[in-house]
């Protein structure tokens, strides 16, 4: 089982990468002379710039961070992001979750990415706490990763902002007969969501 599980995280640090990746302009300061000492390079002063589809972190819930994308025009939409990792530390898994506008079935829309090597047949398993466990299809896999695409109820939510903590499981295409697991925490999962922005799916 270390076996696997390690395969999967050194595979998986794509994952971690991108997902933790903000993008963010620097511009040099005006009249900020270049300065060197005893012939080696002391840096200029640079001032941070956001452009419409930079990314970045704008606050932390306890085990959740608010990743929001610069738009031209209005607020920032941001998302709830939380990168899992396994008993080693090493990133296994990124969750991310954002609210949906009322008029919508669904209350909560969620994308989680795990590695190329995961089983797609046998999907991604959730569950939460001591509830009833949910399987979800893979949507789609690219070179990062593969993606699935949760849409949650009111009710699920609500599961999620009492619960503890989420296991998540995959099946390795490396050994099918078993299964990794991860921890989502819930640690601040009730203030990550009442900051998130609405998006539609």
């Amino acid at each position: 089982m270390a076996k696997i599980t390690t395969l999967l995280s050194s595979c998986a640090l794509a994952v971690a990468v991108v997902g933790n990746l903000v993008s963010t302009s620097y511009a040099q300061t005006a009249n900020e002379p270049a300065l060197t000492i005893d012939g080696l390079s002391s840096g200029t002063a640079v001032t941070e710039t956001r452009a419409p589809g930079d990314t970045y972190f704008d606050g932390e819930f306890n085990d959740w961070s608010m990743r929001c994308i610069v738009v031209a025009d209005g607020q920032d939409p941001c998302q709830m992001y939380q990168l899992m990792a396994d008993q080693q530390g090493s990133p296994i898994a990124e969750f991310t979750m954002f609210r949906l506008p009322e008029a919508a079935r669904a209350a909560a829309g969620a994308t989680i990415v795990v590695p190329l090597e995961t089983s797609l047949s046998e999907g991604l398993v959730i569950k939460v706490d001591d509830q009833e466990a949910r399987s979800y299809p893979f949507a789609f896999c690219n070179n990062i990763g593969c993606y699935a695409r949760i849409g949650l109820t009111e009710e699920e939510v609500n599961t999620y902002r009492n619960g503890a903590q989420a296991i998540l499981s995959i099946v390795p295409v490396a050994a099918p007969d078993q299964r990794v697991t991860v921890t989502l925490s819930l640690s601040g999962f009730t203030a990550a969501f009442n900051a998130a922005s609405e998006l539609d799916p």
